[in-house]
């Protein structure tokens, strides 16, 4: 396997980013944007994963074919979410006394 040379200035680089957005995460936790709490937060976790995926997993190295199955990875997991959410919202939620 042919692995690319990863410097520790990049590591490093990446550690501190991640850092920075989880204290992005810890600040915007005290802050009431109303709706938009949870978009906010979701932004900035789905940020720290890519960086997570694509320089300590090495995705950012990796052959074309492994960036396809992860693709296809996160599009399954997009329609399994798509199908929960569907039933969950269309349930008729009933009362119990």
């Amino acid at each position: 396997m042919n692995e690319a040379a990863v410097s520790i200035k990049t590591y490093a680089f990446i550690f501190v980013t991640l850092l920075i957005l989880t204290g992005a995460t810890f600040a915007a936790s005290g802050v009431d944007l109303g709706g938009l709490n949870a978009v906010v937060a979701l932004v900035i976790a789905m940020g720290k994963a890519l960086l997570v995926a694509f320089f300590f997993m090495h995705l950012r190295y990796s052959r074309p074919l492994m960036l396809v199955v992860v693709a296809a990875a996160l599009l399954w997991l997009g329609i399994m979410i798509t199908l929960t959410l569907g039933d969950f919202l269309t349930r008729g939620w009933l009362t119990y006394r």
